[in-house]
């Protein structure tokens, strides 16, 4: 049975300022994040030349561990912080397939 809640971010950001800004507020609302026991991957990447880009892969224990994150002060900051440096955004909630995740004790 599939468990998990996930979803990937891409945000185009306005132009390289717009970029060291974004990551410095990233990085002020990762400790928050860091401490939320239903967030268990909260991953920022840039993908290969696009410095414009930043894709957040989240995985929550489930949807009420991905609300009570949508919940804290540090996250409405973030939502509210990040608009003035974003060209646009995509959002995508993806369902697991049963039985290709490997867990932890899991054979494999």
């Amino acid at each position: 049975m599939p468990s998990g809640y996930a979803l990937t971010v891409r945000f185009t950001l306005r132009d390289a300022t717009a970029a060291r800004q974004f990551d410095d507020l990233v990085a002020q609302t990762a400790a928050g994040i860091r401490a939320e026991p239903g967030t268990l991957v909260y991953a920022v990447h840039v993908p290969v030349d696009e410095p414009l880009v930043r894709v957040f892969y989240e995985l929550y224990a489930d949807r009420a561990a991905f609300q009570a994150h949508e919940d804290q002060a540090h996250t409405k900051h973030f939502l509210a912080a990040r608009e003035q440096f974003l060209a646009g955004i995509e959002v995508t909630f993806l369902d697991e397939l049963a039985g290709l995740s490997k867990r932890p004790g899991a054979e494999g």
